[in-house]
């Protein structure tokens, strides 16, 4: 434990910091999760609507320096990989 009054008021500020952080974190994964449950059931319009949500939160995060700004754009450019991928998917010939 710290016993220089700076110390002391550092480690209270890392430790609302750090709680802080781990629920924005939590929050992005959670979107992610919403995202890939909605492209999975190949719910196009709601999937493009959460993944500009998705995009915006990854922004804010990254601006706030909760993320680094280049795994926001990964992550970014990684679903939306996905989302070109199922949308211009050749369908499927019939059977028969």
């Amino acid at each position: 434990m710290p016993n220089i009054a700076s110390a002391k008021k550092r480690l209270r500020q890392s430790l609302v910091r750090r709680t802080r952080n781990r629920a924005a974190k939590s929050a992005l994964k959670s979107q992610i999760r919403k995202y890939l449950e909605t492209l999975k059931s190949g719910n196009l319009a709601q999937a493009e609507t959460e993944f500009r949500a998705l995009t915006t939160k990854f922004d804010k995060a990254a601006a706030a320096n909760v993320i680094h700004a280049n795994r926001a754009a990964r992550v970014k450019s990684r679903l939306s990989a996905r989302l070109k991928a199922v949308k211009h998917k050749p369908a499927a010939p019939a059977a028969g």
